[in-house]
């Protein structure tokens, strides 16, 4: 089960071992929200929809979800909010929350992804995604299944 405290920008990752994992993150700039074109991190309970970049290098970055190659420093130059190494993709469980209509999660395209920005892990700095360490979201990945339970709270 994955736990997301935005106030604390953690995640904690509890494995089938029952240990627990904490690992930094970073949440949306613009606070949290579940409505469609908000930018916020959703809040409620979700699951994860599909995991994407099992076979990828670190550091490959992703565009609509495709593996396109391997993240160089010039690129940032080009834009800023890479998604890289791993995609976990999310779903809300809660109709009217999270699910369906104009908070839909898994619509939104929200994903738990590696990022370009990791100086500002620790922060919140995304556009509404859960951004990790890149080195982080690989080992998480490895351990988390399709169908997880994910829980953001504030």
């Amino acid at each position: 089960m994955i736990k997301v405290i935005i106030s604390k920008q953690i995640l904690y990752h509890r494995r089938k071992t029952g240990v627990t994992y904490a690992y930094p993150i970073s949440t949306a700039s613009k606070g949290v929200g579940n409505q469609e074109g908000s930018y916020q991190t959703p809040l409620g309970k979700h699951k994860i929809y599909a995991k994407i970049g099992d076979d990828c290098a670190p550091y490959t970055f992703f565009i609509s979800r495709e593996p396109k190659g391997v993240f160089t420093q010039k690129m940032k130059l080009e834009r800023a909010d890479w998604i890289l190494s791993r995609i976990i993709w999310l779903e809300g469980v809660q109709t009217g929350v999270n699910k369906r209509g104009k908070v839909d999660t898994r619509k939104r395209y929200i994903y738990i992804h590696g990022t370009d920005e990791e100086d500002k892990i620790g922060a919140p700095a995304s556009h509404g995604c859960i951004r990790m360490n890149n080195d982080d979201i690989v080992e998480l990945f490895s351990h988390v299944t399709n169908n997880e339970n994910v829980t953001i709270v504030e």
